[in-house]
C-alpha cells in the first residue's frame, strides 16, 4: 500500500475536520435537521399530493424540476406508492415523516400484485464465523436507530410501529423536486453518473463524479457480511459537494451488471439533514433503468418495523472516543436475497428482502453474485467531501472509519473469510490501509479521507 505522507494541506484538512467535529458531532449525534417543522398527518398529505399542481413548485427557488410534465410524474409516483394505503399511524424521525404501513400494502407488495410475503432463512442456514471477543466497539443496548429517549417524537407520536406494519419514511413533492426528474431522484446519485468502484463501464459526460477507497474480491457466492463503523462526515453543498457513505455492494457483473447495497450516506440532498442515514439500494441493469433508495420504488420487501430505512442513528462514532457500528447482510434464500441488520453478526436479524424476480433473467435472479465490494464513496464536483471519519485511513482505530467481520457464503452455506484486494484510484484524497485478519475481528480494513480538490 502505498505511504501516506502528512503535507501541509493534509495537516489544514486535520484542523478543519476537528472543528467540524467539535460542531457536527458532539456527544455522537448529529443535531443538525431538515427544514421541515410541522406535523402533517397521513391523509392531509395525500390530500395535498393529489391537489398540487406543478406552478408552485416549478417557481420555488429550492425546486429543481425539469418542467411540469417531470413534476407530474413525480406526483402521480407518489400517489401510485400510496394510494389505498391503510397507516396506522405516523410520526417524525429525523426531522421526516414516517407512516406505519400495512405489512401487505407496503409498495413491495401491494404494487406487484404479491399473495404472500416470504419467510425468512432459518438461523441453520448460515455458518458464521465471527467472534465476539477483542477490541470492540459500543453496541448499542436496543434499536441503533431508536434508543432511550426517542420512542416519542416531538409531537407525541410512537416511532414504535404497531405488529405486522412497517416504518416508511414518506416520498413527498418538497423531497422530489429537489432532483431534475423522477429518474434523477431514484439514481444513485442525481446525474446519472452511478457506477461500481471497480468498473470500466462508460458513463455520460457530468461535472458530477464518484471518488472511492475499497476492497473487492472476484468470487462466486450466494451472500455477504460486513460490520460497518458509523460516522456521519459534512458534506458541504455550498461547495458542489453531493454525498459521502461507506456500503457493501453484493455483485453479479455478467450477463449484466446487477447489485443489491447496503450502508450508511450522508446525503444532504436526498435526506434533507446532515447525518448520515441507514440505506439500501440495487440495480438490476447496470444503473440505466432500474433502481431507487430504500422504499422509493417498491423494490424491497420489508418484514421487520425495526429498522428504519433513510432514518439516522443513536450515535455516530467520534476521533479517540467512542466507536459505534452495525452489521449488514445480504443472502440468498428460497428465491430472494434477504437482508440482514444488527449491531453484531451474531445478533443481526432478517429486515426484508429483494425478490429474486426483480433481478429479471440476470445471474442474480438465480442467487449467484459474482463479486464483492466494500468502502467509501463520495461524490461531488472538485471538491469532494470527506469519506468515512474524514482522516486518513493510515490513523487506524479510534481515528479512520473501518469495516470489519467480512466474510462470504457459498451454495452450500459454507463460510468463509474474504480474500480482499484495496484499490485507491484517487489516493491524494481517500487511503485503504489493510486489507488485514485478526482473530477477534476476522478480515478487515480501514477506509476513507479528507477529499478536498484534485482528487483526480
Amino acid at each position: 500500500m502505498k505511504k501516506v505522507v502528512a503535507t501541509t494541506r493534509t495537516i489544514q484538512n486535520r484542523v478543519v475536520l476537528s472543528m467540524a467535529s467539535f460542531l457536527f458531532i458532539t456527544s455522537g449525534i448529529l443535531t443538525a435537521q431538515p427544514g421541515q417543522k410541522s406535523f402533517v398527518p397521513f391523509n392531509d398529505f395525500m390530500a395535498n399530493t393529489r391537489n398540487e399542481s406543478s406552478g408552485a413548485y416549478l417557481s420555488k427557488g429550492t425546486s429543481k424540476v425539469k418542467d411540469a410534465p417531470a413534476f407530474e410524474e413525480m406526483r402521480q409516483h407518489i400517489l401510485n406508492l400510496y394510494e389505498g394505503v391503510e397507516v396506522s399511524h405516523s410520526f417524525m424521525l429525523d426531522g421526516d415523516h414516517f407512516d406505519c404501513v400495512a405489512l401487505e400494502q407496503q409498495p413491495g407488495v401491494r404494487m406487484h400484485g404479491l399473495k404472500s410475503v416470504a419467510s425468512p432463512p432459518p438461523a441453520s442456514a448460515l455458518k458464521e464465523l465471527f467472534k465476539d471477543s477483542g477490541k470492540s466497539a459500543n453496541k448499542s443496548a436496543g434499536s441503533p436507530q431508536l434508543g432511550p429517549g426517542r420512542e416519542i417524537d416531538e409531537f407525541g407520536n410512537s416511532r414504535v410501529c404497531e405488529d405486522k406494519t412497517i416504518p416508511m419514511r414518506r416520498v413527498t413533492l418538497e423531497e422530489t423536486s429537489g432532483f431534475g426528474t423522477l429518474k434523477n431522484y431514484l439514481e444513485k446519485s442525481p446525474d446519472e453518473t452511478g457506477k461500481l468502484p471497480h468498473s470500466n463501464k462508460v458513463v455520460p459526460p457530468s461535472a458530477i463524479l464518484h471518488k472511492y477507497s475499497f476492497t473487492y474480491q472476484y468470487v462466486n457466492n450466494t451472500g455477504d457480511t460486513t460490520t460497518l463503523n458509523l460516522w456521519s462526515p459534512y458534506v458541504n453543498t455550498g461547495l458542489g459537494e453531493i454525498f459521502s457513505l461507506s456500503q457493501s455492494w453484493t455483485i453479479a457483473y455478467s450477463p449484466v451488471l446487477q447489485t443489491a447495497e447496503v450502508g450508511w450516506q450522508n446525503y444532504p440532498g436526498l435526506y434533507g439533514g446532515e447525518n448520515s442515514r441507514l440505506f439500501i439500494y440495487y440495480t438490476a441493469d447496470g444503473y440505466n433503468r432500474t433502481g431507487c433508495y430504500n422504499l422509493t420504488c417498491g423494490a424491497f420487501v420489508q418484514t421487520s418495523s425495526g429498522w428504519y430505512f433513510g432514518g439516522g442513528f443513536n450515535n455516530y462514532s467520534s476521533y479517540y472516543g467512542p466507536q459505534w457500528e452495525i452489521t449488514a447482510r445480504y443472502y440468498w434464500y428460497a428465491g430472494n436475497w434477504w437482508l440482514g441488520l444488527g449491531t453484531s453478526p451474531t445478533n443481526a436479524t432478517w429486515v426484508g428482502y429483494y425478490p429474486g424476480w426483480l433481478y429479471g433473467t440476470g445471474a442474480m435472479s438465480r442467487g449467484s453474485s459474482q463479486l464483492l465490494e466494500f468502502g467509501s464513496e463520495g461524490v461531488g464536483s472538485n471538491p469532494w467531501p470527506p469519506e468515512g471519519s474524514g482522516l486518513w485511513a493510515s490513523w487506524g482505530w479510534s481515528w479512520a472509519a473501518y469495516q470489519r467481520e467480512l466474510y462470504y457464503w457459498v451454495s452450500n452455506g459454507s463460510a468463509y473469510w474474504d480474500t480482499l484486494t484495496a484499490d485507491q484510484p484517487s489516493s491524494n484524497c481517500y487511503t485503504i490501509a489493510g486489507p488485514y485478519w485478526s482473530s477477534s475481528w476476522g478480515t478487515y480494513f480501514y477506509e476513507g479521507g479528507p477529499g478536498g480538490y484534485n482528487c483526480y
